[in-house]
């Protein structure tokens, strides 16, 4: 299938108010416009440079998601365009996001990432981290980001039942900080889990926002 066809056939799988962030960081800059081209808007990146330099050669309303581990050093890149930063795993990165933007005359969003998987070469914070991140009452302080929700990466096995339960562990956190009282910079309304062998699993478990890349881009 063409990659117009294969953004029909996924987009076709997603509920009311699923966002699809096409994964672009394999694909060349032909590959992503022709996306872009059938009517897609959203795509994905993980190193910051890397989109420094596609973001350029590409049309300029296309709403870059950093859905990578972001280096503090490597903020500046992005800062004055990203649409999202997918991957925010300490209070360190998300100070320095803050700084930059404040250079930008921009609010950026984020989500905070929950380590869920049996890897550790994952990233992400526990649940208490997380929990005392946004109970930091410095947290009010940072003007120039948003906090709008949650992510994470499930364990890369065939084993569905070990994916479904790490996500249904994820969307407990979510669903808990929503009903919390949360500061005014904090706003539960995304949660982004569920990437091309597994997305089908987070949606039953109330993704908002799937990272595909190659189930969008495979021929």
């Amino acid at each position: 299938m063409s990659i117009s066809e294969n953004l029909k056939h996924i987009k076709s799988q997603l509920g009311e108010g699923v966002t699809l962030v096409a994964v672009s960081k394999y694909s060349t800059n032909e590959e992503i416009q022709e996306a872009y081209d059938a009517g897609h808007r959203d795509f994905g990146e993980n190193k910051a440079q890397d989109l420094e330099v596609k973001k350029d050669k590409l049309p300029n309303d296309i709403r870059w998601h950093f859905i990578g581990h972001l280096q503090r050093n490597k903020a500046k890149y992005i800062t004055d365009f990203i649409h999202l930063v997918h991957a925010v795993d300490s209070f360190k990165l998300l100070r320095e996001i803050n700084k930059q933007a404040k250079k930008s005359n921009r609010t950026i969003p984020c989500l905070l990432q929950m380590h869920i998987a049996a890897e550790d070469t994952k990233f992400g914070m526990d649940e208490s981290e997380i929990e005392n991140l946004i109970a930091d009452p410095k947290l009010t302080e940072l003007q120039n980001v948003k906090v709008v929700g949650l992510m994470g990466m499930a364990t890369n096995t065939d084993d569905s039942a070990k994916v479904n339960s790490e996500f249904k562990q994820l969307k407990n956190l979510f669903e808990k900080l929503k009903a919390a009282t949360l500061p005014g910079n904090v706003n539960m309304e995304k949660l982004s889990m569920g990437m091309s062998q597994d997305y089908e699993i987070a949606l039953e478990n109330g993704s908002t926002m799937v990272r595909v890349g190659t189930a969008v881009f495979k021929s």
